[in-house]
């Protein structure tokens, strides 16, 4: 896949530190960025729309039969142009997209033209929601805290739609959209609980009287990568 052949790990930039486990790995399904990130479905009924129209057109003013179907056909022609581009593209994209959850991150590498890689750790997730279709994929888009600032533009498709100010990057066309948000929510309650301060224990001889706390304060160790 040519600007991909560098990476050391399919998906993935450079290896994982030590202690960081590679838990899921997956990408988006042709059909589902299709229809609903490229919106082929609509392309359709809107040239249904205008063949219809156009028969209809052509039959008010009393051409001949033959002529109302040919009129009805035309825009056929590039209705069927849009819509191989459409899916050439929407394969482009599910075969250049991995999806990557460890235990410390989610990675989303991507890019047709311009590879890009979106490193977004742990602790900048607020959220993480999902929705599924009746075709049984998924979509999971991640809430990001203000101190996480990336482009829509550079984003799309994976990225929630109309959500500009504020961008949700976004696991789109998932296969097993509920086995994927399982793990990530497992693996979110994890981390979060590792990086929850612990009191330091009392010693047994510590005065009754003195205050009942005595944590350092010291926050645990942040993920050294960022959103880029």
């Amino acid at each position: 896949m040519g600007g991909y052949d560098h990476e050391p790990i399919r998906g993935l930039p450079e290896r994982l530190p030590s202690g960081e486990r590679l838990l899921w790995q997956g990408g988006p399904k042709r059909a589902a960025i299709a229809r609903r990130a490229l919106h082929g479905r609509k392309v359709v009924v809107y040239f249904a729309l205008l063949m219809a129209w156009a028969a209809a057109a052509a039959y008010s003013d009393g051409k001949p039969t033959e002529q109302v179907v040919v009129a009805g056909l035309v825009p056929m022609v590039p209705m069927l142009g849009l819509l191989a581009l459409i899916h050439f593209y929407a394969y482009l994209v599910a075969r250049t997209t991995v999806y990557t959850v460890t235990s410390r991150r989610v990675v989303l590498r991507f890019g047709v033209a311009l590879p890009r890689s979106i490193n977004i750790p742990f602790r900048v997730i607020q959220a993480a929601a999902m929705r599924s279709f009746p075709d049984g994929t998924g979509n999971i888009s991640l809430e990001l805290d203000g101190s996480a600032h990336i482009a829509y533009l550079h984003m799309w498709p994976h990225a929630r739609p109309w959500r500009f100010s504020k961008t949700q990057p976004m696991l789109r066309g998932l296969a097993a959209p509920d086995e994927v948000a399982r793990l990530l929510g497992d693996a979110l309650n994890a981390a979060k609980q590792d990086s929850t301060p612990k009191p330091r224990p009392r010693p047994k001889d510590e005065a009754t009287f003195e205050s009942p706390i005595d944590d350092d304060g010291a926050a645990a160790p942040r993920l050294d990568a960022a959103v880029h």
